[in-house]
């Protein structure tokens, strides 16, 4: 039963939970590909644009939990494809922009219409998938992360190098092109996502008394051992230190994420702007075999904090040794082992997450782990581009955000010793 139940829910699921997630990256960070015209078009500065990628998390960080409440009253399926339909709209609008001050618009209303869907999909897999099973299916989820680098970086390129239809430049093309299939899947989803395992059509009624009972064991499990509230959900120690963890993976990989194509464009003289979505995406493939390996090891063993940790601490060291590299090559096996650190640490930690919170309770810790956290996506490249406007530089940017994943690394170990004393 439970092998033909889950089966059938990872087939319905997870791919297209993937696609979902794979146009909301796209949606995020094509902005960093559009730089590399767009930038100089509106006669934005290293500093502005740094405002202009990071302004973003502020939206997302000013909505994110009220989002995830709402969308526990009134159901997956309508809250997920309003946002997927806002955003996609809003991404595709940027594409008319005229100055940087619209664009510092867009990207906050962006950020504020895109709140709620990651940690939404979390609080989604909580009601789909037992814990043991949570690591890999979030990282299955996660595949959409090298999915939208191997097919939307190279993507990117080309319709900045080959689409200029109607005489608009090809950074507005991007835009349109990329946030339009958002909003056609947010209409989709009104139609075919099912809330909770009842209301699943393609399970019989034994599959779905399985599952939903298994659901409300292990929640009830998880209620006893760790006394919740609503407050300690938003506000509890553990709370935010999970943030934080979180918030230097973040940093790291919007820091390097929006400035790597630029970063890459200025050691390798003359590729073209497809090459370079070439060259930053390979290292992201390489970057998704380990995160599967990882997950899997960490459901196997039942282990989450060391994992966590690790991949923490592989982070740092890929982010310290971009900031001095000045070769190509070595610029290429930094920023694999910064996607790797920041790849796998997404399934070990939101199944740490899950042993801690349950229910409503779990809605609000997730949606304020990942809303605080997602404050690094304002901080990161925010902080690179202010520290590279003074000093010329990316490094010091680069080593600020070091700082942060080496007390992360420490935080996760400290968290291990804090389960077992509850344990």
């Amino acid at each position: 039963m439970e092998r033909q139940t889950m089966s059938k829910v990872k087939v319905r699921l997870i791919p297209y939970l993937v696609i979902l997630y794979f146009f909301c990256l796209l949606d995020r960070v094509n902005v960093g590909y559009a730089a590399l015209t767009m930038n100089a078009d509106l006669g934005i500065s290293a500093a502005e644009y740094g405002l202009v990628a990071g302004i973003f998390f502020i939206g997302y960080f000013l909505f994110e939990v009220p989002s995830n409440i709402i969308m526990t009253k009134v159901g997956a399926r309508i809250w997920i494809g309003r946002i997927l339909v806002t955003w996609g709209l809003i991404s595709a609008l940027c594409g008319f922009i005229h100055t940087a001050t619209h664009l510092y618009i867009a990207r906050f209303l962006l950020g504020v219409m895109e709140a709620g869907f990651y940690p939404g999909i979390m609080l989604f897999m909580t009601y789909w998938f037992p814990a043991r099973e949570r690591a890999k299916v979030v990282t299955l989820f996660m595949l959409a992360l090298p999915l939208s680098a191997v097919l939307g970086a190279p993507i990117s390129g080309l319709i900045l190098d080959y689409v200029h239809w109607f005489g608009l430049e090809s950074w507005r093309w991007l835009f349109l092109l990329e946030g339009l299939p958002t909003f056609f899947a947010g209409i989709v989803t009104f139609f075919i996502l099912p809330d909770r395992p009842k209301d699943a059509k393609w399970l019989n009624d034994d599959e779905k008394a399985w599952l939903e009972d298994t659901m409300a064991n292990e929640s009830s499990s998880i209620a006893k051992k760790h006394k919740q509230s609503k407050w300690k959900a938003l506000t509890g120690g553990t709370v935010w230190l999970l943030a934080i963890i979180y918030f230097s993976k973040t940093c790291a990989f919007y820091g390097v994420s929006f400035f790597a194509p630029t970063l890459i464009k200025h050691l390798t003289v003359g590729l073209s702007n497809f090459e370079i979505g070439i060259f930053n995406a390979v290292p992201l493939i390489i970057a998704s075999v380990f995160m599967i390996f990882w997950s899997k090891h960490s459901d196997k063993t039942g282990e989450r904090h060391y994992h966590v940790a690790v991949s923490v601490f592989l982070c740092g060291c890929g982010v310290v040794g971009l900031g001095i590299t000045t070769s190509p090559v070595f610029a290429f096996i930094f920023l694999t082992i910064v996607f790797c650190g920041a790849y796998s640490i997404y399934g070990s930690f939101w199944a740490m997450v899950s042993m801690r919170f349950t229910g409503e309770f779990a809605a609000i810790a997730m949606a304020a782990i990942n809303s605080i956290a997602n404050l690094g996506g304002f901080v990161g490249p925010v902080g690179i581009g202010a520290l590279r406007a003074m000093t010329g530089s990316n490094q010091y940017g680069f080593y600020l955000i070091t700082a942060f994943l080496m007390i992360s690394t420490v935080i996760a170990i400290a968290l291990k010793k804090q389960g077992k004393k509850v344990a």
